[in-house]
């Protein structure tokens, strides 16, 4: 086990949090695709193809990220509960409020998701080449994502105006306490590469 106080320790216990924190990410996205899905099979089917689409995506973002655990001494996360319950939550409300919520909602998580994903390959680019590439290739699916609700909205009137920061903030809150607050110093981290 890695002395956490050296900083090669400290460089392994925040790639074991991101790993931890990808991995809960991933498995919450995937409670709010199938509530979403399970409602719009109800109450508007014609886009119930894109979201089973984007779940499957993330069912094998979710596999990855396991897979690279082991070797990694990485465990799932303790508060998987939460993001099971939230993701579901919020895919039955936002599926509720009709299917521009639904792409309001996606668009909120995957930005979010993508600042984050933005964080962590600043950080892992030469403390862990190999999940800086399987980070940046999945990267690329939710950027697409991303892309998809955007493309797919309707309007922009007082639902996404208040549901788009709701949903943004909930994603932020839950990676940071998963991560014991290691996400906000590798932001911190990434603006100051960026000045150098």
């Amino acid at each position: 086990m890695d002395n956490p106080s050296s900083s090669a320790g400290k460089r392994a216990v925040t790639v074991r949090r991101i790993l931890k924190v990808n991995h809960a990410g991933e498995f919450g996205a995937i409670r709010i695709y199938r509530a979403q899905i399970w409602m719009a099979r109800r109450l508007f089917p014609d886009i119930v193809p894109a979201l089973c689409d984007m779940r499957n995506d993330e069912i094998e973002h979710c596999r990855l990220f396991r897979d690279a655990m082991p070797s990694r001494h990485a465990k799932p996360c303790r508060v998987m509960a939460f993001w099971s319950l939230g993701g579901y939550l919020l895919g039955f409300l936002t599926a509720l409020g009709g299917r521009n919520m639904v792409w309001i909602c996606t668009e909120a998580v995957e930005s979010t998701v993508h600042r984050h994903l933005e964080d962590q390959l600043a950080s892992l680019d030469t403390r862990d080449p190999q999940l800086h590439g399987l980070i940046a290739s999945i990267q690329e699916e939710e950027l697409a994502h991303l892309s998809e609700a955007e493309k797919n909205q309707t309007r922009h009137g007082v639902s996404y105006a208040l549901l788009l920061p709701i949903v943004a903030a909930l994603t932020d809150l839950m990676i940071w306490l998963s991560t014991w607050g290691d996400s906000s110093w590798m932001r911190a981290e990434m603006a100051r590469s960026r000045q150098i």
